[in-house]
């Protein structure tokens, strides 16, 4: 199976090229995201579920800002031991914003009506003042740099990234 709408193929192919596996799949059972399953570490897409195809950069998102080892054994609602939850859920957040960027595609893509429990318009408000939500921990992870450390390393800030999955 391949993918039909050229939205959905632009962000595949993109996840695909950056090493998160997308793969178009058939599948009966209801998804947090419709449409979307994590599954060993790849995306699953039922393109005839997907309602919003973004979605696929949000899930995108926690797989790429989870450590490397762990990367392969994440199936069904992405859950990191140890890990601060609602840190990994802005990580995610910031990292799908700076793609849906680096794709030229407009923040509603990602941010729609339909998410983050009814908070869409307000977080991408935040995005668009410059208040980057979990940011932070993206640079933490060596992904991105900003301020005066971006600045140090040459390079563009936030919404730059220097690298697309974690170590």
């Amino acid at each position: 199976m391949t993918f039909t709408d050229p939205l959905t193929v632009k962000i595949a192919d993109f996840l695909n090229g950056i090493g998160i596996e997308v793969l178009s799949a058939s599948f009966a059972e209801e998804t947090f995201l419709p449409g979307i399953m994590v599954e060993n570490g790849r995306l699953l897409v039922d393109e005839s579920k997907l309602k919003f195809p973004g979605d696929m950069l949000h899930e995108a998102g926690h797989l790429a800002v989870a450590p490397r080892e762990l990367r392969s054994s994440l199936s069904g609602e992405v859950n990191l031991k140890g890990e601060i939850m609602n840190a990994i859920e802005s990580q995610a957040m910031a990292w799908s914003y700076a793609a849906l960027l680096h794709l030229e595609l407009k923040p509603k893509i990602v941010f729609h009506e339909g998410g983050y429990r009814g908070l869409s318009k307000r977080l991408l408000i935040n995005f668009e003042l410059g208040v980057y939500l979990g940011a932070n921990g993206l640079e933490k992870a060596g992904m991105t740099a900003t301020g005066e450390a971006a600045a140090a390393l040459g390079m563009a800030p936030y919404r730059h990234m220097l690298k697309w999955v974690r170590d």
